[in-house]
């Protein structure tokens, strides 16, 4: 998928809009997949994604986030946290299957579908410009952020 253009696509987002990937175009996204509102490492990624809002917005790009929980899980996770940016639904998985994020996982030693947390960065023209898989939370918003400027 690396340096092809992204298939366009569509989720339910916060704010009750739907977000359509090809209503973005000329801009530079930020798409994070994370597995699951509310848990520790979700809401340390949510928050530094947060706190570098503006950063991301000077060197334009846009922030989604996006899990398969529901719009309403999304909307307190949202609000509690104070996310400056919208988080998409993808209950029935298209994004995730679209990006490759659905994996195995142990979780307490059982094996359990899930979202391995990922980071894709696609430019102004639709194209996948970069991608981070099996993220590790610390660091990882700063990586994303130097990457972006140099688009």
């Amino acid at each position: 998928m690396l340096g092809k253009p992204v298939k366009d696509f569509s989720l339910p987002s916060t704010g009750g809009a739907t977000f359509k990937l090809s209503e973005h175009q000329g801009r530079k996204l930020v798409l994070y997949f994370y597995p699951k509102d509310n848990t520790p490492g979700c809401t340390t990624e949510g928050a530094g994604f947060r706190d570098h809002h503006k950063e991301f917005r000077k060197a334009g790009a846009e922030i989604f986030g996006v899990s398969r929980d529901s719009v309403r899980s999304h909307e307190g996770f949202k609000s509690k946290l104070a996310f400056p940016f919208e988080l998409l639904s993808d209950a029935d998985e298209a994004a995730c299957a679209q990006f490759g994020v659905i994996k195995m996982k142990n979780m307490y030693g059982k094996k359990v579908r899930g979202i391995e947390r990922s980071t894709f960065v696609i430019d102004g023209k639709g194209v996948l410009a970069r991608e981070w898989r099996g993220v590790k939370v610390p660091g990882h918003v700063e990586e994303v952020l130097s990457f972006v400027k140099t688009l």
